[in-house]
């Protein structure tokens, strides 16, 4: 019988800032190398980059707290997609669940009320572009926004909410007096004889 393959897992390459001298590399190797299930790990000081894989997202979150400890964190980028397309909580399931499995994603936010989607991620281990091609793979089109256009987005739908919600509450003021009209005499007799007298006989006139 065959043993089971092992996964072959991405070599990631984080940015380390702080590093000034071979001791900074040393430090920061030592730190990454102390932690099981990080492997293959390489600190270059003229690139300021570390390299290495990870065995499961646990032990790559633990080398982050460690670098940061020693006082050479790996640097951390933010972006905001706009995600078209996006009908119901189960497109906002896919399309988190997706952006999530992408290397060097820290922690993803989808909102569907925005349509947006807000990353955090380890810079230089995955383009922004790979994010924008992820979401189209699964039928959600994405552009990548700054945050004044997400603040105008944001403002624009709760302008539409606004508006709707306008427009519910005058064709309820509308109707209202209808039911009224229409409802109030089979529970209240004397309303329908009132009416009948009243406005039915103004009417007929």
């Amino acid at each position: 019988m065959n043993a089971a393959a092992t996964p072959i897992r991405p070599l990631l390459s984080l940015e380390v800032e702080g590093m000034t001298c071979a001791s900074c590399v040393g430090r920061v190797e030592r730190g990454l190398r102390s932690i099981p299930g990080l492997h293959n790990v390489a600190v270059n000081l003229a690139t300021e980059t570390a390299q290495l894989q990870a065995d499961t997202p646990e032990a790559l979150a633990e080398g982050l707290e460690t670098l940061a400890r020693l006082g050479y964190p790996a640097r951390q980028e933010t972006i905001t997609l706009a995600v078209s397309e996006m009908t119901c909580a189960s497109c906002v399931g896919r399309v988190q669940k997706r952006l999530a499995r992408l290397p060097g994603v820290l922690a993803v936010d989808v909102n569907l009320a925005s349509e947006t989607a807000t990353l955090r991620y380890l810079a230089g281990v995955t383009e922004p572009e790979a994010f924008l091609a992820a979401s189209e793979a699964l039928g959600y089109p994405a552009r990548r926004i700054e945050g004044a256009q997400t603040d105008e987005r944001a403002a624009r739908k709760q302008a539409q909410a606004h508006a709707l919600s306008r427009r519910f509450w005058l064709a309820a003021a509308l109707t209202l007096p209808v039911f009224v009209l229409e409802m109030g005499g089979h529970l209240v007799p004397a309303f329908h004889h009132w009416v009948a007298m009243n406005l039915g006989e103004g009417t007929s006139r």
